[in-house]
């Protein structure tokens, strides 16, 4: 009786103890109650960074803590997503997420998967391409363009935001299709890239429409776009389609965080970034480059990263760009 009496003691003195362990965990703080690291595959000043940024502010105000953005380029975008294999799957680490990505492993040895070791948060937008040269060019149109790589084998420079990015196997798809020999000189993005063309560095550029400020001041002309319809920002620039190329191509991309971030964070960071989307700042910072939202949310984003992986992997073989096995 007395060993009983002492247990129900114990167990009385224990419950009050329990009950505010309980409590505490109730009222466990939300996530965040820190700045988040957003880290973005191109450098600063480039259209991938201004929008990024007007993005980074709206979702700052919806989470009450600071979005900062963290520039990662080189490795044709692809920084970002390998600084998430050794980041905390806590949701304070958010990276963009190229393209490229999906092409990494059939180019470079890496010892992690694009689709199970990333956890997809959502996709934001998509990059508008085409070519351009400097106005005083004797490149005044596609024609002339191909024309002159034809009879220059090799020695038209054209440059693209790095290799193995959208524009870089683009460009190298084209060259395939009409027997061109082009002389590719990659950089980090379309800061560095437009610099280069302006300084007479390169002949042409291939890039997303980060070029259109240039374009509007003058300076640089565009020879073609590459998506399903001429963009209402260059009425007078053909589609690759329109030149007699069956070529469309968009790059879609959005946000990723560590694998095994909790799908509870992962919900609030769509949240706060899906309505940071629908802000008119955003949608002003992409109108800029006649970008526009993308959305797919996060059971349509992780499926898109599963069929693009299989896609660019065609792309790769198709372009004989694929790493030895």
């Amino acid at each position: 009786m007395q060993r009983r009496h002492l247990l129900q003691s114990a167990a009385a003195l224990a419950a009050p103890a329990l009950g505010s362990l309980g409590t505490a965990r109730a009222q466990a703080p939300a996530f965040p109650v820190r700045p988040l690291k957003l880290l973005v595959a191109f450098p600063a000043g480039g259209p991938t960074d201004i929008t990024m940024r007007a993005l980074a502010d709206g979702a700052s105000k919806i989470l009450g803590q600071p979005v900062i953005v963290e520039n990662k380029p080189g490795a044709g975008g692809t920084l970002p997503a390998q600084q998430l294999q050794s980041s905390a799957p806590d949701g304070y680490t958010v990276a963009q997420i190229p393209l490229g990505v999906f092409r990494l492993p059939y180019t470079t040895k890496i010892n992690w998967d694009p689709v199970k070791d990333i956890s997809y948060v959502l996709n934001l937008t998509g990059y508008a391409f085409g070519v351009v040269v400097p106005t005083d060019s004797p490149l005044k149109s596609w024609t002339h363009f191909v024309g002159w790589a034809r009879a220059n084998p090799g020695q038209l420079s054209y440059g693209s935001t790095g290799t193995m990015t959208s524009p870089h196997l683009t460009m190298e798809l084209i060259a395939q299709k009409l027997n061109l020999q082009l002389l590719h000189v990659p950089y980090k993005g379309s800061a560095d890239l437009m610099q280069s063309i302006l300084g007479g560095n390169i002949m042409a550029a291939a890039d997303s429409t980060g070029f259109a400020p240039q374009v509007e001041a003058g300076k640089l002309r565009v020879l073609n776009t590459w998506g399903e319809q001429r963009l209402a920002k260059f009425p007078d620039a053909p589609t690759l389609k329109e030149l007699g190329l069956d070529l469309v191509q968009n790059s879609p991309f959005g946000l990723g965080a560590p694998r095994g971030t909790p799908p509870a964070v992962v919900k609030r960071l769509h949240d706060a970034f899906k309505a940071a989307m629908e802000q008119d700042s955003y949608k002003t910072a992409l109108g800029r480059y006649d970008m526009v939202p993308m959305y797919m949310g996060t059971a349509g984003y992780s499926k898109f990263a599963q069929d693009t992986f299989v896609r660019e992997k065609a792309l790769i073989d198709k372009l004989g760009l694929a790493r030895p096995s």
